[in-house]
């Protein structure tokens, strides 16, 4: 493992020790890749700010070390990354923003609210459109996908790749879910569920009866806690790395939609870099992502099985049960699909049946 890497690995496990946070153990992750390749050429020193959402312990902070690490090692230490976990400087609609007017290089959030900017980013919003890692893999590698990426032309952002946020799934602190009644809640209110700035997400919670309430991912954790609101709806990985299980009681697995994260900088620092430095950051970032994907696959299996180590009761949703859920939200598809595009839904969607009969 290099060491800038394993440093910064070292210092989180410590941070989080000492802060006596619950989240004190990791799975037995993969180290990073051997960084190779030429090293680029003096062009002067740059300093890059990154904010992300999520914790120090989360794949998408570890990925983007490494992406540190990499443009360290090959400009001979001219190109530094700060990396902010944490949400400290915004959510993830305030860092795009802040991406626009140059007050911040680089973010890395969920595609869901750079809908904004690329309309055709909700295709990975549709509920229970990519059934598989592979499908979902193959979709954010397709030539599709970069089209997207490219559609951030102009902007005032710099797409620059896919990676995981992953399956996502609920939770909440109200009752155990197995079925769309059970959040409707029927002879009881329905779930008040926290959804990201986005209108398919809000779309899909309606169609299931709950009551869908847009928030910055950064005040979930007090909403829960004074119960503003029942419930998310996050990959393992990120309720564990969250510490949403201090103030949720029930999960289940629903892996009702698949979202990428998409690495991002402010096309005002992009244009002030040399090609070649441009060259290496782009390099780099499909490299980092690589990363991601691999360290999220390790991650959310066993941040499951911890949820459930420490209290959580999760509910492991049979093929019956999912169907049971995909039938309530085809209303969803029949608003979405038209605007987001039948061409492109039905790319994906193939890409989805052939990764179930390879």
């Amino acid at each position: 493992m290099h060491y800038l890497l394993k440093r910064t690995l070292l210092m989180t496990g410590a941070t989080l020790l000492s802060s006596g946070m619950a989240y004190a153990q990791t799975p037995d992750l993969s180290d990073p890749p051997e960084i190779d390749g030429d090293k680029v050429g003096d062009h002067g020193s740059v300093t890059l700010r990154m904010g992300l959402g999520l914790a120090e312990s989360s794949p998408q902070y570890i990925s983007s070390q490494y992406f540190a690490d990499i443009l360290d090692q090959r400009s001979d230490g001219r190109i530094t990354v700060n990396v902010f976990p944490n949400s400290q400087l915004g959510d993830d609609v305030q860092m795009m923003e802040m991406l626009q007017t140059g007050t911040l290089d680089m973010t890395y959030p969920s595609s869901s609210p750079a809908t904004s900017y690329v309309e055709e980013l909700a295709v990975f919003d549709l509920p229970f459109l990519l059934p598989t890692r592979e499908a979902a893999i193959e979709a954010m590698r397709s030539d599709a996908a970069q089209e997207m990426l490219d559609a951030f032309d102009g902007t005032g952002i710099k797409a620059l790749a896919f990676s995981e946020n992953g399956f996502r799934q609920l939770s909440n602190s109200a009752r155990e879910v197995s079925s769309p009644e059970d959040v409707a809640g029927l002879d009881v209110r329905g779930l008040t569920i926290r959804t990201m700035e986005n209108p398919v997400h809000l779309a899909i919670w309606e169609a299931l009866g709950a009551n869908p309430t847009p928030m910055a991912f950064g005040e979930l954790f007090s909403a829960m806690e004074q119960g503003v609101v029942d419930g998310q709806e996050n990959p393992w990985s990120t309720i564990l790395t969250s510490n949403f299980h201090e103030v949720q009681d029930y999960g289940s697995e629903t892996r009702h939609v698949y979202t990428p994260f998409i690495k991002m900088i402010s096309e005002r620092t992009w244009d002030d870099l040399d090609p070649e430095y441009q060259a290496l950051i782009q390099e780099a970032a499909l490299q980092a992502a690589d990363y991601e994907i691999q360290l999220s696959a390790e991650y959310d299996d066993w941040s499951r099985n911890q949820l459930e180590e420490r209290g959580m009761q999760i509910t492991r949703l049979d093929d019956e049960q999912i169907a049971a859920f995909q039938e309530a939200v085809q209303p969803v598809y029949e608003e979405w699909a038209p605007r987001i595009g039948e061409d492109l839904v039905e790319q994906f969607q193939q890409i989805a049946e052939s990764s179930m009969t390879e």
